[in-house]
């Protein structure tokens, strides 16, 4: 695995897609849910028994999970896909970072200037919320300061096809919802070789800041990731209030995502894990909410990369023993 300063990402061509393959996984249901969730995996290949042993597999891997987690996933090189209840919609949190750099560089044509590359670094490489509020600013009509309305993320959303994403219209970013495979259009955007929304220097400039990423947040959808590939992350996680205006279904649940790229020595992939009701056991620590949704996120994660890399070795990733908790009072502020 290799996390580099600069990179250049190309765009693998793939081969024909065979017809679809699915697998259920077993009804799984958050604990306060009366009625349990079934999530369908469904995997396309250029290699049809691939697409099966993929979908299998990962519906066994989420089959023991109580959370709910939705993903999309693409492989260029083996014309591989594969989906699960993708079209969900899940509180951005942090990964709604990757969507505001998109719409910077959309809107600046690739060109920033001195203050936004560091805000832009600050934003992704250390996930830091001050910068990100601030590019959202920059990015809205504030004709409401309270209310900032971010008209030109919209704008980018809008040419990149990214229709399923809500923007939150008050400012609480990280409330975003995103879907698995609006933030896996935007992998393949970030990845690829079409300039019709960003050129290869905005390209490029994305990859390079999710490939610089501080040690401790590659954890997620980098895990089994083959240590020869040039891995880009970005990850989020937000827990909610047990405030009273808060959705009994919410309510103290942690939201942990996480989204990544392979790219150069012949890798070029995407993977987009998003998950909720990541529950905490009564009594313990708040951050065994956050570890099981990691550990959900990266069950799925090293099921993918075994099954389409089989002979390569695998990136264990490190994180930290406890998450940053967002302040109540600021759930746009997440992680």
């Amino acid at each position: 695995m290799r996390w580099a300063s600069a990179l250049s990402a190309a765009a693998i061509g793939a081969g024909a897609v065979a017809g679809p393959v699915a697998a259920a996984t077993p009804s799984v249901a958050a604990p306060q849910r009366a009625k349990a969730v079934t999530s369908k995996v469904e995997c396309t290949s250029s290699n049809h028994k691939l697409a099966k042993k993929l979908a299998a597999d990962i519906a066994e891997a989420l089959a023991s999970r109580e959370s709910m987690a939705s993903l999309s996933f693409f492989d260029r090189p083996t014309g591989t896909s594969c989906t699960s209840d993708a079209a969900k919609k899940y509180d951005g949190a942090s990964v709604t970072k990757t969507v505001i750099l998109g719409a910077l560089l959309y809107q600046k044509g690739g060109t920033l200037t001195e203050a936004e590359d560091a805000l832009a670094r600050k934003m992704i490489i250390d996930s830091d919320n001050t910068a990100a509020t601030t590019l959202w600013k920059q990015l809205s009509d504030l004709k409401d300061p309270k209310k900032p309305d971010p008209v030109k993320i919209q704008e980018f959303l809008d040419k990149a096809g990214m229709g399923s994403t809500v923007l939150d219209k008050e400012g609480s970013w990280g409330l975003t919802q995103v879907t698995a495979n609006d933030q896996a259009r935007l992998l393949r955007l970030f990845t690829g070789a079409d300039d019709s929304v960003l050129g290869s220097r905005s390209r490029s400039y994305a990859l390079e800041l999710m490939n610089q990423v501080q040690s401790l947040q590659r954890w997620g959808a980098t895990a089994g990731a083959p240590l020869d590939s040039v891995v880009h992350v970005k990850n989020g996680w937000l827990q909610r209030s047990q405030n009273p205006d808060v959705d009994s279904f919410d309510r103290g649940d942690w939201k942990v995502n996480s989204m990544a790229a392979l790219t150069e020595n012949g890798y070029g992939s995407g993977l987009v894990v998003l998950t909720e009701n990541n529950r905490v056991p009564e009594g313990r620590p708040a951050n065994e909410g956050w570890d099981y949704g990691i550990e959900t996120i990266e069950t799925v994660s090293r099921a993918i990369y075994r099954d389409v890399y089989p002979d390569a070795e695998g990136y264990h990733p490190s994180r930290p023993t406890s998450p940053a908790s967002p302040p109540a009072a600021e759930p746009g502020a997440a992680r």
